[in-house]
């Protein structure tokens, strides 16, 4: 039995137990969430039909604003710590992706159920058209970070810079899987998901992406716990994760062209921190700043620690 195969059958375990308590919650209209999850600055814009949970601050003046992507099962709340500060300087852009967050899975001109790299790419794009934004710096996280590298192949002269944090887009053996992507690669189970959603379920997958689980609070897993609950979004969740392997195009990334800072937690038990090596000897040029103690989502866990090599990538003032 290999030490992949012991490690699923532990997650497994899990999740049967948390399955056993029946923790059956149906889907969430969007406008249930809205009071708690998208209070001011969010507003909701029409991006070619797809109704898209954004939120645009800092100066309107700023021509090459930063768009920030989230990862798997996160949302723009992922990044609220980076535009608190980046925003006194800089325009920034977040968003939740279409299958994810408020924003919900893809509808209106788009293929619905194709949740493929460069087709988020594309919709990213098209957002940005919709903004009027020419160019912009743009950072990644997890599948967010493959989305934005996809983004510097595809329309190069739409990313000014590029900032990955733990990127998606080589392929890597998981140290640890966190549950509820363990789930979502199951027959069945999957299916069971998208009706059963156990806390329990919630509080492990965040315990194992972050460097130090101490720093998971009650509100944040009431935050994940409850978008994930929008209508359509645990089926999208499943549609993603099955494409996983089929969508991998590594070959791809050596042809950026792009400045690239590469940032990675030491503690990233989902994508090893030696895949930030891979990037870096994929796109000529770039830098990798390792960041101590930290795991999947080093912005969200720490963002000034996370922020402080982007803002001199930047060459913004580093100010309190």
């Amino acid at each position: 039995m290999t030490g992949l195969v012991r490690k699923l059958i532990g997650v497994l375990l899990i999740i049967t137990a948390g399955l056993i308590s029946f923790n059956r919650y149906e889907d969430r209209p969007v406008e249930a969430l809205v009071s708690r999850w998208a209070q001011p600055p969010s507003e909701f814009v029409q991006v070619k039909g797809q109704i898209v949970h954004i939120r645009d601050e800092g100066p309107r003046n700023d021509d090459v604003p930063l768009v920030l992507i989230h990862g798997t099962g996160a949302s723009l709340h992922t990044w609220e710590g980076w535009a608190l500060d980046l925003k006194k300087q800089r325009r920034v852009i977040s968003f939740d992706l279409p299958g994810f967050g408020l924003t919900g899975p893809f509808s209106g001109e788009y293929t619905p159920d194709d949740y493929r790299g460069n087709s988020y790419a594309r919709f990213v794009l098209d957002l940005m058209d919709h903004l009027k934004v020419q160019r912009a710096v743009v950072a990644g996280n997890s599948l967010g970070g493959e989305v934005a590298w996809r983004m510097a192949v595809m329309a190069p002269q739409r990313v000014e810079r590029l900032i990955l944090v733990d990127a998606s887009g080589p392929r890597f053996t998981p140290e640890v899987i966190p549950p509820g992507f363990a789930a979502a690669r199951i027959p069945v189970l999957n299916r069971l998901s998208e009706y059963l959603l156990p806390r329990s379920i919630v509080v492990a997958t965040l315990h194992s992406v972050y460097g130090d689980p101490d720093k998971v609070s009650d509100k944040l897993v009431d935050r994940y716990f409850d978008i994930t609950l929008r209508e359509g979004n645990r089926r999208a969740l499943n549609q993603r994760i099955a494409l996983l392997e089929s969508d991998l195009q590594p070959d791809l990334i050596s042809q950026v062209r792009t400045p690239t800072l590469i940032l990675w937690g030491e503690r990233d038990r989902l994508i090893p921190p030696s895949t930030a090596q891979i990037f870096a000897k994929a796109i000529v040029g770039s830098e990798v700043i390792m960041l101590p103690g930290l795991g999947h989502v080093p912005h969200e866990e720490d963002p000034a620690a996370s922020l402080a090599p982007v803002k001199r990538f930047l060459g913004l003032n580093q100010g309190p």
